[in-house]
């Protein structure tokens, strides 16, 4: 039975493709590519050819027939413009109605872009947050950023340059100024990444050029503050010197963490 390989390609690096995923796109009958022009300089390079036809975002439902019925005649292999296919790349529906047919599909794991960048970000990689690219209204943007903003797991976010900036604000303005790495050009020739706060990256990145992925800290829980005996010891020495309440609350809630209702209770309490 015929099987719908799903190829991995480098996501910039030539030389970061497997032996595997060149064999199987040397055996197979076609190559359903996201876009013609950068596979054919990966099959170039390795005097790879395979027949190949255009498999993108706008011609993905109207080619999606003429590739499961080549899928009858022989294995089809699935190839994004860069990295693993289906990861904000065309690829889900071909996958679901070749399943949905019993068409076997099988992966060939590789490059991608979205590991490639959280295991260099130095954040936590235990657990993360993958939002693809993120939508182009503002208002949109932030309700999708919203929705994972008390996630203590690590954000993942692919963005483009001309959008970068106003991405890295409304991630401000929702998150707060988190830890992010900026990992910009990942393995080309020129590779970046910026490691700091958000607001610190929108300063460095001012002209952004090349296609970023942005890993940012997941929500991270302060530890909860106690009422210790120095604290009221504090409170005891605030009220002998004639300090007010209300000034004194506020003071010691701010240096503490402390609710200023638990202070202020403590404060009638006479400490």
């Amino acid at each position: 039975m015929p099987i719908l390989y799903v190829v991995a390609t480098p996501i910039g690096n030539l030389e970061d493709i497997t032996l595997r995923a060149l064999r199987i796109l040397r055996e197979v009958t076609l190559i359903a590519a996201e876009d013609t022009r950068k596979t054919r300089r990966l099959l170039a390079a390795y005097d790879i050819k395979t027949p190949m036809t255009s498999y993108y975002e706008h011609n993905k439902l109207t080619k999606l027939d003429y590739i499961l019925e080549r899928l009858k005649e022989g294995d089809v292999a699935l190839v994004s413009e860069a990295g693993t296919p289906g990861l904000s790349d065309p690829g889900y529906e071909l996958i679901r109605a070749a399943s949905q047919l019993g068409i076997q599909v099988v992966p060939i794991p590789g490059a991608s872009v979205v590991i490639t960048a959280l295991t260099i970000s130095g954040l936590a990689t235990d657990r993360f947050t993958y939002l693809g690219f993120l939508p182009r209204k503002a208002g949109e943007r932030r309700k999708l950023l919203e929705s994972a903003a008390e996630d203590p797991g690590t954000v993942i976010i692919l963005e483009a340059p001309h959008r970068l900036l106003a991405t890295l604000e409304d991630a401000l303005l929702v998150l707060g100024d988190r830890r992010i790495a900026v990992c910009r050009e990942l393995t080309k020739f020129h590779e970046e990444v910026f490691r700091g706060s958000i607001s610190q990256s929108t300063e460095h990145f001012a002209e952004p050029r090349g296609e970023f992925t942005l890993v940012i800290e997941g929500k991270v829980e302060k530890p909860q503050a106690e009422l210790t005996e120095g604290i009221k010891e504090r409170l005891r020495r605030m009220q002998l010197s004639g300090i007010k309440a209300k000034e004194a609350v506020a003071q010691v809630a701010g240096e503490t963490g402390l609710s200023k209702k638990e202070l202020y209770r403590a404060w009638l309490e006479k400490v």
